[in-house]
């Protein structure tokens, strides 16, 4: 078994980069859902209400954030140094409290026109821990919407593939690390521990999908596949019935994984 993709999404719900290597931290890749849109209000924002958010495509360096406008015609990249200094607001993530710091008119100004709805961009803080858990698991993350790593394999998508009219990508599923060489498809809901290169990962809870996968991120329309095929054979009961894909986890220790990199099953 390798890695065959590894997937950074610094501004939550947007687009991803592809890497050819990852830092691991104990919040995921390094970068990962760093930032965020929320309301004026402060609740975040997702393709769930403004699938067009697919269409935005961040490059984040941890300093400073370029985007590309969905429209190049009507609107000018944004490059925008992300402002640590400034006091931290209250937010909501899920409407669970939160907190983020404002990023300014400019920023706001800039993503409320390429999206066509009013919006702010938040950063997470320096300071702030968020502590997530599943079950027994506990650890910390960005605004990722649970855990902080998820991972998915070829294997499943390929036997999802099998079931549709049209075969989607496996950018529908917003992976952070895609691994190729399973037995058997969605052999990775049995999976709760995983050496990739030099870091440890522990698998804790099978990710619950939404309508997000619905959202062709190459032109940020919403369809009716392929959740409701997932739901026909991958609706399974956690704490509610939830149509699952892939597996979300934390890092155990901290290293650095790469394209390639041999993926061990520890247990």
């Amino acid at each position: 078994m390798i890695v065959t993709e590894l997937n950074v999404y610094p501004l939550k719900s947007c687009g991803g980069t592809a890497l050819r290597e990852a830092e691991i931290t104990p919040r995921g890749i390094r970068h990962d859902r760093e930032l965020m849109l929320v309301t004026p209000e402060g609740a975040h924002l997702s393709q769930r209400e403004v699938p067009r958010m697919a269409l935005l495509r961040p490059v984040y360096d941890g300093d400073k954030l370029r985007v590309e406008p969905p429209d190049p015609a009507a609107q000018v990249p944004l490059t925008h140094e992300v402002r640590r200094d400034r006091p931290a607001r209250d937010i909501t993530l899920f409407k669970a409290p939160d907190r983020g710091v404002d990023q300014g008119e400019e920023a706001a100004g800039w993503f409320s026109t390429a999206l066509g709805v009013p919006c702010r961009l938040v950063s997470f803080p320096d300071d702030h821990v968020r502590r997530v858990g599943w079950a027994d698991a506990v650890g910390e993350s960005g605004y990722a919407d649970s855990l902080p790593l998820l991972v998915t394999s070829e294997e499943s998508l390929a036997e999802l593939n099998t079931r549709l009219a049209e075969p989607v990508p496996m950018t529908r599923f917003r992976p952070n690390i895609v691994v190729s060489g399973w037995r058997e498809p969605f052999e990775e809901d049995g999976v709760r521990w995983l050496r990739i290169g030099e870091v440890e990962v522990e698998l804790v809870k099978p990710c619950g999908r939404c309508v997000i996968v619905n959202v062709d991120q190459a032109t940020g329309v919403k369809g009716r596949e392929p959740l409701r095929t997932l739901a026909g054979f991958r609706t399974v009961m956690t704490d509610r019935p939830r149509v699952v894909f892939g597996k979300t986890g934390f890092p155990r220790t901290p290293g650095t994984i790469r394209v390639g990199d041999p993926v061990v099953l520890l247990g």
